[in-house]
């Protein structure tokens, strides 16, 4: 049976910039293509970066239970439809979930053999740090995400294995460590 990998923890923690990093270190990794009803960025592309869904495609398909999770985000909704999974894993491919805290929780009732890996800030600090120097988010968006985060955080008992993304190279050996262990 293929492993499934679920990547969690606050926005702006750098949960993408691990899994690229794990990705390159370990080839084998998929990374599972979330569906999304937010409009496609410059370069993204559908069916590579997400796949990019109407708001009644998206809950047509929550209605007839093709996705293993999905929640709402900053007004967009976000999901892991169960034939990407699915197919991954009839292939014998590992595959990475990166996804938000409420869908990971999703995961562990639909897959509780998925192993989870909840990635965490230093501190609330570094993170505001972070969100405001990545320039994406207005200081309201930035605070809003925040106060999210403060909820997720508490979570951190929930998940099989935390990593503190303090020092990116340790953080992505420690992420390396475990996805290599579980493969093994």
């Amino acid at each position: 049976m293929a492993r499934v990998f679920v990547i969690t923890g606050p926005s702006g923690v750098g949960k993408g910039t691990l899994i690229r990093g794990l990705m390159a270190r370990l080839p084998e990794l998929e990374l599972s293509v979330s569906a999304t009803t937010r409009a496609p960025r410059a370069g993204e592309r559908d069916g590579v970066d997400y796949h990019f869904l109407t708001r009644e495609e998206f809950d047509r398909r929550v209605a007839q239970g093709e996705f293993v999770e999905h929640a709402d985000y900053a007004g967009r909704s976000y999901g892991t439809l169960r034939s990407e999974l699915e197919d991954r894993v009839r292939a014998g491919a590992p595959v990475v979930l990166e996804i938000e805290v409420q869908g990971a929780r999703q995961v562990r009732e639909a897959l509780p053999e998925a192993v989870q890996v909840f990635i965490a800030p230093p501190s609330l600090e570094a993170l505001r740090t972070r969100l405001t120097a990545r320039g994406t988010d207005d200081s309201e968006e930035v605070e809003r995400r925040l106060q999210v985060a403060e909820e997720e955080l508490a979570a951190q008992p929930e998940f099989g294995h935390v990593v503190v993304n303090d020092r990116l190279e340790d953080a992505l050996e420690q992420l390396t460590a475990i996805v290599s262990q579980e493969l093994a």
